[in-house]
C-alpha cells in the first residue's frame, strides 16, 4: 500500500546531501512518492525576541497555508531554535491527522549542549524527528514502545535512545502492515 504524497519543504541552508538522505529514509519508511522542495520566508516575522526563538505554531500555520501543502503531507524543515508558549522549546510539530508539519535540526546538533560535532549522529536524529512529525500528519499518537519512533522525545536523548521507524502496531495504524 502507498500512502499520500509527501513533500519536504527547506527553509534555510540544508546540505543537500543530508536532506537527500532524510527523502529515502522518509520514501521508504511511508512507502510515498516524494518531493524536495526549497521554500522562502523572512524569518522575522516569526521571530520572538525575549525568548530569542522562533515560534513554531506560526511557523506551522505559514506550512500548511502554502499550496502544495494541499495534496498530500507537507513537512517544513528548519535550522532555528523553535519554540510554543507553553514549551521552552520543541524539536517540530505537526497536526495531527492533518497536512501540515515542521521540524527543526537546532537542538539536534550536539553543538547546542557543547559538545563536538557529529554530522551523522545530526543526520539520524534529524530523520527520525521527520519521521516522528509525519506520522502525526498520518495520525499517530505518541507511543508507548521503546523503540518506536514515535515514542515522545523531551530531551535529544530521548532521540538516541529511540529506533528510526514505527513499531508494527504504528504502522498498522496507518495501513502499512
Amino acid at each position: 500500500m502507498s500512502l499520500q504524497n509527501i513533500t519536504l519543504i527547506s527553509f534555510g541552508y540544508f546540505e543537500k546531501d543530508i536532506l537527500e538522505k532524510i527523502a529515502e529514509v522518509v520514501k521508504l519508511e511511508f512507502r510515498s512518492s516524494l518531493n524536495l522542495k526549497e521554500g522562502h520566508i523572512d524569518l522575522s516575522e516569526y521571530y520572538d525576541p525575549g525568548r530569542r526563538q522562533y515560534n513554531g505554531n506560526k511557523l506551522l500555520k505559514h506550512v500548511d497555508g502554502l499550496p502544495l501543502a494541499e495534496s498530500g503531507k507537507s513537512l517544513g524543515l528548519f535550522s532555528v531554535d523553535l519554540f510554543i508558549p507553553i514549551l521552552t522549546y520543541i524539536f517540530g510539530q505537526a497536526f495531527l491527522g492533518g497536512r501540515s508539519g515542521i521540524a527543526s535540526l537546532y537542538r539536534l546538533n550536539n553543538t547546542s549542549y557543547g559538545m563536538k560535532t557529529d554530522s551523522k549522529l545530526l543526520q539520524t536524529r534529524f530523520t527520525k524527528e521527520v519521521i516522528h512529525e509525519l506520522g502525526h500528519t498520518f495520525g499517530l499518537i505518541h507511543c508507548n514502545q521503546p523503540t518506536c519512533v514515535m515514542r515522545s522525545s523531551t530531551y535529544v536523548e530521548d532521540i538516541d535512545q529511540k529506533g528510526h521507524s514505527l513499531c508494527h502496531h504504528c504502522r498498522k495504524e496507518i495501513g502499512l502492515v
